[in-house]
């Protein structure tokens, strides 16, 4: 969750439960593609939530940038075409390579809006 609004002096009284406090913590986890990073922020001492400052934001997804794993999201364009009663979509051979898929998997399928998630596992 972003800090925004949380830099003004005075109290930090967490925004999520309204009842805890906002401590300045160092031990904040993110994870990338199996990359861990910790970051600075702070801690609801009742709920938990975390908040991370937009400024250690910006150098997680620097570090992130360097690695290779943050960036503009692949996009191809492909044709849908009809099999029996339902819609097939070819993976591209690379991108089954780059996520080790062997086309066995199960997958989840979920919609938001115009778009088609696929999850694998």
């Amino acid at each position: 969750m972003s800090s925004q609004g949380l830099k003004g002096k005075g109290s930090r009284q967490c925004p999520v439960c309204g009842k805890g406090e906002l401590v300045p913590v160092d031990d904040i986890v993110s994870e990338i593609d199996g990359y861990t990073f910790v970051e600075r922020g702070r801690r609801c001492s009742n709920c938990g939530e975390e908040f991370i400052p937009e400024e250690e934001s910006q150098r997680m997804i620097k570090v992130a940038r360097r690695l290779g794993l943050w960036g503009e999201p692949l996009k191809l364009r492909r044709k849908l075409s009809r099999s029996g009663r339902g819609t097939v979509l070819r993976i591209p051979s690379d991108i089954e390579r780059s996520l080790g898929i062997r086309g066995d998997e199960e997958v989840t399928i979920s919609k938001a809006g115009r778009k088609i998630i696929v999850e694998i596992g």
